[in-house]
């Protein structure tokens, strides 16, 4: 225990300084890999979701390192968290955007075809991430309340915590989908994010996520032109209406 403490804070701590403020190593790459999965998720290509779980190993260990140091930032237990969901979740895109690419292969598209062909969610889909999102978060933020009640934060951090943590889970579901209000999703939660992650001192977080802000209202209308131009997808239409 003592030696993954030590090695958590050494994680924690070396760092390079920009403009007078030190910016931890992993906090940078582990960002630059989850900059990089965004990307490919614009293009709708399968290697969005490996590359984004090395990410979120990295980015898991920030967040939670913070905990064992007594003179280190606040420790963000659901910035922590939706690291792991966000590899459960990317495990589940990753085989999901997989088995449609394969579909595609299969019927005689070329091998740089997007793996899926975006759409709105449906009216009952709709009504099922909005009110998971708001019991989510009333969930969450009791339970990250009661996690770091003897932390010196004050509550609304909570608040801010949880919705960000259910918002990101529900915005990486949606992407799995292949959702349009994925890009949607991300906006909400970077609108709170930023400002959380910059007051807590992540600052390269937050910058890269400011930075995310513009990728995805450009990503938003990427994936809306193709919802409008592409053919839905075979294996879509199928769980849609599986009668016909």
């Amino acid at each position: 225990m003592t030696a993954l403490r030590e090695l958590l804070a050494w994680l924690q701590h070396e760092s390079i300084t920009v403009a007078g403020y030190p910016l931890p190593w992993i906090e940078v790459v582990g960002n630059l890999f989850g900059f990089a999965s965004a990307i490919l998720g614009m293009r709708r290509k399968v290697w969005a979701w490996p590359i984004g779980i090395v990410g979120n190993l990295l980015l898991f260990t920030i967040f939670v390192s913070a905990t064992f140091d007594a003179d280190s930032r606040t420790p963000l237990f659901g910035q922590a968290g939706r690291q792991v969901f966000f590899i459960m979740t990317s495990l589940y895109g990753w085989w999901r955007w997989q088995e449609h690419r394969n579909a595609r292969l299969a019927a005689g598209a070329s091998a740089d075809t997007p793996a899926i062909t975006p759409r709105w969610a449906t009216g009952r889909e709709r009504v099922g991430y909005v009110l998971v999102w708001i019991g989510g978060v009333l969930v969450a933020q009791w339970a990250l309340a009661s996690i770091g009640a003897a932390w010196p934060a004050p509550r609304w951090y909570f608040w801010c915590d949880a919705w960000i943590l259910v918002g990101s889970m529900l915005a990486t579901y949606a992407m799995a989908r292949g959702w349009n209000e994925f890009w949607l999703m991300w906006i909400a939660v970077d609108l709170v994010g930023v400002p959380l992650l910059w007051h807590s001192e992540y600052y390269a977080t937050a910058v890269l996520y400011g930075v995310y802000g513009l990728l995805v209202l450009y990503g938003f209308f990427v994936w809306l032109r193709a919802s409008r131009t592409e053919a839905p997808d075979v294996l879509e239409t199928r769980e849609l209406d599986p009668v016909g």
